[in-house]
């Protein structure tokens, strides 16, 4: 999040991207984070993709607070990222981040003047380029593999019970269950890791670059297994069909792994972490 800590009572201007002129008819229809139509703001050869949105609800004291409101953080997110991606089907687009805010359009256009240099440098970077991610996963479902838990768990008998019958029998089944268990994990763990090696390997060689992202926690995800390689890379628009073919060839046929293939997108992951407001703009997140 970037403010604006001049900004008045009033509006401000809400910075979607930077990009390569563009007609503004791209964005008839198009709604932005707070329900209006973006507009651009052009200097030289250069246009911010801008929304006026009330100051009361986008200064950096109102920003701190509605972060933390999770719904409204996800549709503005959406709304945002919808912005970009209608202009990038247009021209190269340089997305800025998540609620980047100046006091008004004169500040924004004082800014591609300020930076116009390092913005054109990165915009003829990404230009004709995408972005490709891919995570690669545990698989839990895989055929053959151990159950999580269950069997009999009351106080029953089992065929490893023998005549003296008692709960060793049980015991020792329960063990070998959760032995069977932790090698199906540690199976499926390598596994992963060594098709991750081969993806990054041979994706890579498509690629012009490649950004290795954390691994997403399980419980955020929502996907199955254990997320073990998560990478985005930029890849020239001509060459897309290519490097998806090959991603969709190598999670071919595997067991007790699984591959997530997605994009094409705005480059997101490869935009320059330096572009952040600068002068009267402050840095707060």
């Amino acid at each position: 999040m970037s403010v604006d800590t001049t900004a008045p009572t009033g509006t401000v201007s809400y910075v979607y991207a930077v990009a390569r002129p563009v007609d503004a008819a791209v964005l008839a229809g198009v709604r932005g984070v707070d329900g209006g139509q973006p507009h651009l703001v052009a200097c030289q050869d250069l246009v911010a993709v801008v929304d006026t949105v009330p100051a009361a609800g986008f200064d950096e004291s109102a920003l701190r607070a509605r972060l933390e409101n999770l719904d409204w953080l996800a549709a503005v997110a959406r709304a945002h990222h919808g912005v970009v991606d209608t202009v990038a089907r247009h021209t190269a687009a340089l997305p800025l981040r998540l609620a980047t805010v100046y006091h008004d359009d004169d500040r924004v256009r004082r800014m591609l003047a300020d930076q116009r240099e390092a913005f054109s440098t990165a915009l003829d970077r990404l230009t004709g380029r995408t972005e490709w991610g891919v995570k690669v996963y545990t698989d839990p479902t895989a055929p053959g593999s151990p159950p999580s838990s269950g069997g009999n768990t009351g106080g029953g008998t089992s065929a490893d019970s023998g005549a003296g019958g008692g709960t060793g029998g049980a015991g020792k089944a329960y063990l070998r269950r959760r032995l069977a268990q932790r090698r199906s994990r540690e199976d499926s763990w390598q596994r992963a890791t060594e098709l991750s090696r081969r993806i990054d390997q041979v994706l890579g060689d498509l690629a012009e670059d490649r950004r290795h992202h954390r691994p997403q926690d399980a419980a955020l995800s929502g996907a199955p297994g254990e997320n073990v390689f998560n990478a985005a890379y930029l890849v020239p628009a001509d060459r897309s069909a290519e490097f998806a073919a090959r991603a969709r060839e190598l999670a071919c046929g595997l067991t007790g792994v699984r591959v997530e293939l997605t994009g094409p997108w705005v480059p997101y992951s490869f935009v320059p972490q330096a572009f952040t407001p600068n002068g009267s703009g402050t840095e707060v997140a």
